[in-house]
């Protein structure tokens, strides 16, 4: 498994609060935050974000509030220069993906194709 030094992703403040309330209240059952995609939804490609176990195609990354985040490195391409947001509101509340590389994305967001 290689350790890169800069994700190649981006994670706002909301993010990275809610990752850490999620790991310290428990709800992470495995070590590594996974980020990726898989094949899926109406365009073609979903993202994932899971705590998960690390393989050896994984890249792994430490961001700054020490949560360690993994990824097959046959992903960065789908991801580089994504944004990871948290929106908490009461109509919108979950992870959300702004991702540049999109050249098409479904009405909710959570699928893109390239």
């Amino acid at each position: 498994m290689e350790v890169a030094n800069k994700i190649p992703i981006t994670f706002t403040e909301g993010a990275l609060k809610e990752l850490v309330r999620l790991k310290e209240a428990g709800s992470a059952d495995k070590p590594y935050l996974r980020v990726g995609v898989k094949g899926g939804g109406c365009s073609g490609l979903t993202y994932v974000l899971e705590y998960d176990e690390k393989t050896e195609k994984d890249t792994m990354y430490t961001l700054d509030n020490g949560i360690e985040v993994i990824m097959e490195q046959a992903h960065e391409m789908y991801l580089v220069n994504v944004e990871v947001n948290f929106e908490g509101g009461l109509s919108s509340r979950g992870f959300t993906f702004s991702n540049p590389n999109a050249s098409d994305t479904c009405g909710c967001g959570t699928s893109f194709s390239v």
